[in-house]
């Protein structure tokens, strides 16, 4: 296990210039080698010396489901894409040309999914307001601008579009007194998330700089910390030089009568293997704070019940909340990854028969869509024709939240833009047709 020394944190990044001797340690060929690295002009790498050492079995791969998870493949984007790309690296041309070619790809990869960017980012007057994100009405969502990485990246993020390098693709804000002034003036908002990247890549003294004013806002009931930490650096909570200091800040949050809703990310059980995310758990848990667990359903990595039933299982005897499920979000790589929605719904529905009471707290499989949240709670037969069963977990119109809707069934479908209405001619959060408003009218 990777400890402090000397008071230092002991972590170790490894980026894309490391990737061509990590790919080695792997076994691949050049040839390999050359086309991941393509792959990795476009989609952003970053891993660590603990994911690498700790958590990878290199005699297992490419089927390794932790390598799988954080380095790219050589098959994640269109194979006319990887090939011009490869051809570039290998003829060595000049960095503009790779990057201009790698920005082109990029931009056919829906780098902003469900309306981040159009409908998510709130204004006063005619100014946007850079780095929230207000979707629905009790939710804002804030990018501190220092905790926009990660500690490792997962191939599948659909925050992928945050670590490339391009300034117009990146939300982040070092405003706090712009969030505490927005939030204050709507008296809805009743949780702030903090999210990135991963705001727990940022150290306490920053971090404390962004939670302390939030504790003076009255309506906020929760403060949540959206974070991939305990799986890619538990060091954070056990061994870092501010890990204690970390722990009495959100002592802190807990003691102000906030609710600390630590939203953590597993995606494999053997993320939770190691005595040092035990640890880190208990910590954690011991400052008053909630861990709710959550991540998507991804192919070749967990699309399989038995791994849902172990993790959520394993889960609940750590003192965790298992809370979502969720659909890969149609952005980058969402060919690769994704699961059929037929195949999601078979799977939550096996995993969640496989556990107690105590772990069906747990809500999916769910598509953070335009719309809102979408939950696929089955598909059956009504009138003779085969439909999926939808409703909304939460909704940009809250009059919405809760209610069944129904579409046809489709077999291929990945994600809520596929599917057609069943028994009416449009889905509840579509608008009515213009000559249908009029007659109604």
């Amino acid at each position: 296990m990777i400890l402090k020394q000397n008071g230092s944190r002991g972590f170790r990044a490894y980026t894309s210039k490391h990737l061509d001797e990590l790919l080695q340690r792997a076994g691949l060929d050049d040839e390999e080698r050359l086309r991941i690295r393509a792959v990795a002009t476009v989609l952003p790498f970053r891993t660590n010396a603990y994911v690498v050492d700790e958590l990878i079995d290199w005699s297992d791969i490419p089927d390794d489901p932790i390598y799988r998870l954080v380095f790219p493949q050589a098959d994640m984007l269109p194979e006319a894409d990887v090939s011009r790309i490869a051809g570039l690296l290998r003829d060595e041309a000049a960095k503009s040309e790779i990057t201009a070619v790698a920005h082109d790809v990029r931009m056919k990869l829906n780098p902003h999914p469900a309306g981040q960017l159009q409908l998510n980012v709130p204004r006063v007057g005619q100014e946007s307001i850079q780095g929230l994100q207000h979707k629905y009405p009790e939710t804002v969502l804030f990018f501190p601008k220092q905790g926009q990485t990660c500690h490792a990246y997962c191939t599948y993020c659909f925050r992928w579009a945050q670590f490339v390098g391009e300034p117009d693709l990146k939300m982040a804000s070092d405003d706090i007194e712009r969030l505490v002034e927005y939030v204050r003036a709507h008296p809805e908002v009743t949780s702030v998330l903090l999210t990135g990247g991963d705001p727990m890549i940022m150290g306490e003294p920053v971090l404390r700089r962004y939670v302390e004013p939030l504790l003076e806002v009255e309506q906020l009931e929760s403060i949540r910390i959206g974070t991939k930490s305990l799986g890619y650096w538990p060091q954070r909570y056990l061994t870092d030089p501010d890990a204690d200091d970390t722990l009495r800040l959100f002592s802190r949050v807990v003691e102000s009568g906030k609710n600390l809703a630590f939203m953590a990310h597993f995606s494999h059980p053997r993320e939770i293997e190691p005595p040092a995310v035990q640890e880190a758990v208990r910590r954690i848990i011991d400052t008053g704070a909630v861990i709710r667990t959550q991540a998507p359903l991804i192919r070749s990595i967990n699309d399989d019940p038995a791994i849902w039933t172990n993790m959520w299982r394993r889960h609940l005897t750590m003192g965790m909340v298992p809370y979502y499920m969720f659909v890969e979000r149609d952005t980058g790589p969402q060919d690769y990854f994704a699961v059929p929605l037929a195949r999601a719904y078979e799977i939550f529905r096996d995993a969640y028969a496989g556990v107690s009471g105590l772990c069906r707290t747990v809500r999916g499989p769910s598509m953070s869509a335009t719309p809102g949240k979408v939950c696929v709670d089955g598909v059956t037969e009504i009138a003779g024709q085969k439909v999926f069963v939808l409703h909304l977990i939460q909704a940009r119109d809250p009059e919405l939240v809760g209610r069944p809707f129904f579409a046809r069934y489709d077999p291929h479908a990945t994600w809520l833009t596929d599917l057609t209405p069943a028994f009416a001619d449009r889905f509840p959060y579509e608008p009515a047709p213009l000559g249908a408003a009029r007659l109604s009218a």
